[in-house]
């Protein structure tokens, strides 16, 4: 009975295989989690520091700016480095980075230097950081874990994010208003602790490499080219994330459909990560999944599809609901996409792609964010919303009509 109960839970909630059986992969989740709540704190302790200095929400939105730019200009080369020198090594030196500017915030604002230029130099620079980090963390991973192993790895990397965008945020703004904005900075830089013991504990991880040519952006992108499975995830998720975004338009829809004010668009904003989050909690039965490529379209048909149905109501209850489905539907076509990178590549060009990875999950909602609001801006909201849907439903379903080996991607047997 037991061995049944075990089965049954391991068909509905996360496999936790990976932290049972490397305990490498444990202390590198474990700290990446600790890390990753550190810098929500962060995040949301610089914003509501720039506007306490400036009482300018565009000052604010310049944070944005600051941490955008160096995240997709140094994404590449961050992957392209991780694929020439000792990812360990590349880890632990990032990873001190962001820890000794948390540090610097925490020093400068005990000091009393309140200055924003300085906060947008720190911002950017943890940018740099978090892209050189990045790359070299995640293709750290195929070397620590067997390849069927990788998919559920995945599932338990995505609830990082998702765990430390709900509760980093809501723990800095609770410890700023206790103890200041020093506090939160200092808790920030203790935390990258923990993701410096995991880094400290790993072995040496040289990247294989076939030849004597050091590694280069261009190769990567060449390689990405010729690899028309690999080619059609990241396709996959434009689709997603420039058609159907409406992030940028949840202000207006809290006022405008449900008459509420911050703390409906609050609301709206946090049901997609809810959602993330229990894609990670309930991804069992994704190990029954041999064809990640259908897996891929059908969750991006479902983010589409659960979008414009959103853009459709007017009640509230129902319109998170939807917005936790997209959320959902994202996190299982992240999970199906990363073990197609991490399998199907080989291990010299692994931290190239996960430096367009970085590009992709980081210009992709931009660009939705601009193409909504521009929209919106000429029609209306829902026109934007629901329009936006139907527009990634239609061009994932021309994805599929051509993708016709993307379909067919079998996980047992796989080609890039």
């Amino acid at each position: 009975m037991t061995a049944t109960r075990e089965e049954g839970r391991r068909r509905v909630f996360a496999d936790l295989t990976p932290l049972r059986t490397s305990a490498h992969y444990r202390r590198l989740w474990f700290g990446s989690t600790v890390s990753w709540v550190g810098q929500g704190m962060t995040t949301l302790a610089i914003s509501l520091q720039v506007y306490d200095l400036t009482g300018s929400t565009f000052s604010v939105g310049l944070v944005g700016l600051f941490s955008l730019v160096p995240l997709v200009a140094f994404g590449l080369y961050g992957g392209a480095i991780a694929d020439t020198v000792d990812r360990r090594k590349l880890g632990l030196a990032s990873a001190s980075g962001s820890a000794v500017l948390s540090a610097a915030l925490a020093a400068a604002a005990f000091a009393g230097f309140h200055h924003v230029w300085f906060l947008y130099g720190i911002v950017a620079l943890q940018a740099v950081c978090a892209a050189l980090n990045s790359p070299a963390r995640t293709a750290m991973i195929p070397r620590l874990l067997p390849p069927e192993q990788l998919r559920a790895a995945n599932a338990l990397n995505s609830m990082i994010t998702t765990f430390g965008t709900l509760v980093g945020p809501s723990l800095g703004g609770l410890i700023v208003g206790l103890a200041g904005y020093q506090t939160a900075y200092l808790v920030d830089a203790l935390a990258f602790s923990a993701s410096l013991y995991a880094m400290w504990r790993l072995p040496s991880m040289l990247p294989d490499r076939t030849g004597t040519r050091r590694a280069s952006v261009l190769d990567g992108l060449r390689f990405l080219a010729t690899r028309p499975n690999l080619r059609m995830t990241f396709l996959s998720d434009f689709c997603a994330m420039i058609l159907a975004h409406p992030r940028a338009l949840f202000p207006a829809v809290a006022v405008l459909w449900y008459g509420g004010d911050a703390r409906t668009t609050g609301l709206l904003v946090a049901a997609p990560a809810f959602g993330a989050l229990l894609g990670g909690v309930l991804s069992g039965w994704q190990s029954r999944i041999r064809h990640h490529g259908q897996a891929i379209l059908l969750a991006v048909a479902g983010w589409g599809t659960a979008i414009a149905v959103f853009g459709l109501t007017r009640e509230l209850w129902l319109g998170l609901l939807l917005l936790a489905l997209a959320g959902y539907a994202d996190t299982a076509s992240m999970v199906f996409r990363s073990t197609m990178m991490q399998v199907a590549a080989p291990d010299e060009m692994r931290g190239r792609l996960q430096g367009v990875f970085i590009v992709v999950v980081v210009g992709g909602p931009r660009l939705g964010d601009f193409l909504a609001g521009s929209v919106a801006d000429l029609t209306s909201p829902a026109v934007a919303i629901t329009g936006g849907g139907i527009a990634c439903v239609l061009a994932i379903g021309a994805l599929a009509a051509y993708g016709r080996g993307f379909r067919r991607y079998d996980a047992h047997d796989p080609t890039p």
